[in-house]
């Protein structure tokens, strides 16, 4: 991880966008009753929720922004990116960094479960419907003893207008910040 110009927390490139997910380690984790997974490479880090600063104007998955060791990282409520109700906060919920388009961004979740391995004969093509989800967001379906785990592409979660105005927001928000200090 690296610092850009503006101070905002800049990570290595997403994978390219496939169309099913590949065998791999997965972080799997709980939101509002369904459990998804990411690739494990997208995942930076997992901290415990903490509560984020306002930042006006921001599209409402959008939770703000948090300060993680000096840098403006985007927290986004995945529940509301999916058309969902708010995701309730509790002692269990976490932050998951996630890489995405070069920048660092938070996801909060209900619960981490685990990393897990999903092999070839696990991860079933993303279906055509029965999800709620938009068939871009999702890289395939991960079959397990509990039911099914849904694999995101973190890459096509946000896109790049999302995320850039996000980030423009945050930087804002930041500059503000600075130039006028709590006395």
């Amino acid at each position: 991880m690296a610092t850009n110009n503006e101070g905002l927390l800049t990570v290595a490139s997403s994978p390219e966008r496939r169309e099913t997910g590949e065998p791999g380690q997965y972080l799997v984790f709980s939101l509002q009753g369904e459990v998804y997974g990411v690739e494990l490479p997208s995942v930076r880090e997992i901290i415990s929720y903490t509560r984020p600063t306002s930042v006006p104007m921001m599209p409402g998955f959008m939770l703000e922004v948090i300060n993680l060791r000096g840098h403006v990282v985007p927290v986004i409520d995945l529940a509301r990116r999916f058309g969902g109700e708010a995701t309730p906060i509790h002692k269990r919920s976490g932050v998951v960094i996630l890489e995405t388009a070069g920048q660092a961004l938070g996801v909060v979740v209900d619960a981490v479960n685990a990393v897990m391995d999903f092999g070839d004969g696990q991860i079933e093509p993303t279906p055509s419907f029965g999800t709620g989800l938009r068939r871009r967001f999702i890289t395939g379906m991960a079959r397990t003893d509990d039911g099914f785990t849904i694999l995101l592409d973190v890459g096509q979660v946000f896109s790049t207008d999302e995320l850039a105005a996000m980030l423009d927001a945050a930087e804002a928000q930041s500059t503000r910040e600075v130039a006028s200090p709590m006395q």
